[in-house]
């Protein structure tokens, strides 16, 4: 066991600040945004279609830097992780679901939930053994062989979910993960993520529009003109 200090907040996000082009015509996406998700909750975002939901998510997760702000992962401020520190961080540490679902055609269930393992060169037995159990806690054991054009659209995202969970990430970042799915599906969808948050300890920021999916979540934030919206 390392003797890491292990803190109790995962996301931690100050004064953000993001905008897209210059002057008259420029979009303020985030406007000043800070808010912290403590370790082991599933917490959802809402807001608008254009309320900067999206554009925080890429924040978050390292796909995308703040004009200013600070944000702070798993204990690591992402500003100062160079372009191979934040790859490691979105490989090792960050587990993606995105609204359309991103899986690889010609690739079996199996194979897909086994890509993220593959790109970290994780050997074989090991990863056979994970992608076994993934697929088990997703409900779709029996469906590892099958692509996901054979597969339901919630089928589907339940094996994006379970590639998400791959390198046993420590926080999962959701976009509109139910957002191609009919209303019963979709629901069974964010119960399914939040059996995950509790049985792999992960921590989790799911952006939904969907209002009966956010009795689901431990607590809500949400987000209008770019900025948190305090109730």
């Amino acid at each position: 066991m390392n003797n890491q200090v292990v803190t109790e907040t995962m996301v931690r996000v100050e004064d953000v600040h993001k905008s897209y082009g210059h002057g008259a015509a420029a979009v303020h996406a985030l406007r000043g945004v800070s808010f912290e998700v403590p370790r082991g909750e599933l917490v959802a975002l809402k807001g608008r279609s254009g309320s900067g939901k999206t554009t925080l998510l890429n924040i978050v997760g390292g796909l995308d830097l703040p004009d200013r702000g600070r944000v702070t992962v798993d204990g690591l401020d992402l500003s100062e992780l160079g372009e191979d520190g934040l790859l490691a961080l979105r490989r090792d540490r960050i587990g993606f679901v995105f609204q359309s679902f991103g899986l690889v055609p010609i690739l079996t269930a199996a194979e897909n939930v086994g890509v993220p393992m593959r790109l970290r060169r994780a050997p074989v037995r090991e990863r056979e053994e994970r992608v076994e159990l993934l697929l088990s806690l997703v409900g779709l054991a029996d469906h590892a062989r099958q692509r996901p054009g054979e597969l339901s659209g919630g089928q589907q995202q339940r094996v994006a979910i379970a590639r998400a969970l791959a390198n046993s990430p420590s926080l999962l970042v959701a976009d509109e993960p139910t957002g191609q799915l009919d209303v019963e599906t979709g629901h069974a969808v964010m119960e399914l993520l939040r059996a995950v948050v509790h049985s792999e300890r992960v921590t989790a920021l799911v952006a939904t529009h969907d209002a009966t999916l956010l009795d689901l979540a431990d607590r809500v934030l949400e987000l209008g003109d770019g900025e948190i919206v305090e109730h």
